[in-house]
């Protein structure tokens, strides 16, 4: 039997799914998160879980492996369920659907909530593509790196942070990107859920104040940039002085800008004969 990853309400239990509560009574093995928010979640559904019920959190993941991979080898549906969303998706889960592909077990999914694609929906920013990037990083020298990189990021994206860091995070943002477009989504689906929209510096402004509640960050790509062949003949020329062959260096400079290979070739051709 397979292992089975089940998404779970973000906060209203009227969004599970009819197929989540089959699961909840079916299954010999209920791997979750935390298992008091199982048991309410269940009682909400007026379901009872009909296996064993085992905690399975990020701190024991490792440790609860052998057992849960032991029953699945065994005949019995293990099902895993996260606190809220999918698991695996900055949850638990990784590393038992890695186990379970590496020993050519069945794994399955039973499809639902998603704070990363409800922020998207909802966030008024282009969803055609996009990239999500977990939580933001603690350590300031990480974070800092990893904004300068989204100052790059042509895709929309979207990102989790916690309440009390999520000011910081949008001040330092705000001064990698201050007029981009954002939207801040707070406790999706609840009862007092909230999308802020507004420019980067505007958030933060806004953030400043204290916000409370699970949240979820979506950022708009960055702007194309305007880039011409004569502009590229430098990097090109630098290249081949470092002892890059022109044609492969053109061609490859070419790709990552979006302009024409020939052009630029015969740019590079053309400066050295001025």
């Amino acid at each position: 039997m397979p292992l089975v990853l089940a998404a779970t309400p973000l906060g209203d239990s009227r969004d599970a799914s009819a197929r989540l509560v089959t699961a909840l009574a079916e299954a010999d093995v209920i791997a979750a998160e935390d298992t008091r928010r199982l048991r309410s979640l269940a009682a909400a559904l007026d379901v009872t879980p009909g296996g064993r019920v085992i905690s399975f959190y990020e701190d024991v993941e490792t440790a609860r492996l052998p057992k849960l991979l032991e029953s699945l080898h065994a005949g019995e549906t293990v099902l895993l369920v996260t606190d809220a969303g999918m698991p695996s998706v900055s949850d638990p889960g990784y590393r038992l659907v890695a186990a379970c592909v590496a020993q050519d077990l069945p794994v399955t999914c039973l499809p639902g909530p998603s704070a990363v694609t409800t922020a998207l929906a909802l966030s008024g920013l282009p969803s055609d593509r996009f990239c999500f990037e977990g939580f933001a990083p603690r350590k300031p020298g990480e974070k800092s790196k990893w904004l300068a990189e989204l100052a790059k990021e042509r895709r929309t994206v979207v990102f989790f942070e916690s309440p009390h860091r999520l000011a910081a995070t949008l001040k330092d943002a705000a001064q990698v990107f201050a007029d981009r477009r954002a939207a801040v989504c707070r406790e999706l689906t609840k009862t007092y859920e909230e999308v802020r929209r507004g420019t980067v510096a505007e958030l933060a402004e806004w953030a400043a104040e204290g916000v409370r509640g699970e949240i979820t960050v979506v950022l708009d790509g960055a702007p194309e940039q305007q880039v011409s062949v004569h502009d590229l003949v430098a990097e090109v020329s630098s290249r081949v002085a470092a002892g890059e062959r022109l044609k492969s260096a053109s061609a490859e400079v070419a790709e990552g800008a979006g302009v024409s290979k020939k052009e630029l070739y015969d740019a590079v051709l053309a400066s050295r004969r001025s």
